[in-house]
């Protein structure tokens, strides 16, 4: 529903919001409150809130009333998956545009932290590396790990988001190729460049590691699509 200046209710929410300073984890104004504010009816006001909280901008605590959320970018991880799905050759070629775009971020990140990494973030990040044979999610918080001293929130959200999704469309590509022993040592590779304190080293061994992820892509590109039956 839109309002005469064109401002759905979402959006006058939204704008409500900011007008009263509302930080992460204050308190909404009620429902019948919202109601009076925007002169909308209890089932258009909830149906406005409900929208916002599947965006993760409010948060509904059951007994407890309505927050005001952190609007995570977690919240985009089915639909950007969804679009990767639903792109042609089964979405290969929109995961290739994907990783493309992170490895832009994270090539151009490196480069910034190499000079600046404390030796003990150096040890926590050869923690990682150890595991990462055993453990997927070691792949995720390495590349977190990396680039946590930035301060940038919105960058370590967009780096887990582009994770996520690209191993949630992973099996698309088919059995791994990679050995576990490959990703160690690219990751290795990786961390010996940011103890060097060299950053053009760090920015190639960055662009090595996504050449791989790439390579693998091109192959199930590649491969014949199956005839339907």
């Amino acid at each position: 529903m839109r309002t005469r200046d064109g401002a759905s209710l979402q959006e006058r929410i939204v704008a409500l919001i900011h007008e009263r300073g509302l930080t992460p984890g204050a308190p909404m104004p009620t429902e019948v409150q919202l109601m009076d504010l925007l002169g909308a009816s209890r089932n258009t006001v909830r149906e406005a809130v409900r929208a916002l909280q599947a965006l993760g901008i409010v948060e509904i605590r059951h007994g407890h009333g309505t927050f005001v959320g952190h609007a995570s970018l977690d919240v985009l991880t089915p639909s950007l998956a969804f679009q990767v799905r639903s792109g042609p050759g089964g979405g290969i070629r929109a995961l290739h545009d994907l990783v493309e775009v992170r490895e832009l971020l994270e090539t151009e990140l490196i480069g910034q932290v190499a000079q600046s990494t404390s030796a003990a973030r150096l040890a926590a990040l050869d923690a990682l590396v150890n595991g990462m044979d055993r453990d997927r999610e070691a792949d995720r918080a390495f590349h977190a790990l990396l680039y946590e001293s930035r301060g940038n929130e919105l960058v370590l959200q967009l780096i887990g988001l582009f994770w996520d999704v690209y191993h949630e469309v992973e099996p698309t590509l088919g059995p791994p190729e990679e050995r576990a022993a490959e990703i160690v040592v690219n990751h290795r590779r990786i961390v010996a460049a940011l103890r060097a304190r060299d950053a053009e080293a760090a920015r190639e061994a960055m662009r090595l590691h996504f050449r791989d992820v790439k390579a693998r892509i091109a192959r199930a590109e590649a491969r014949p699509v199956p005839a339907p039956t």
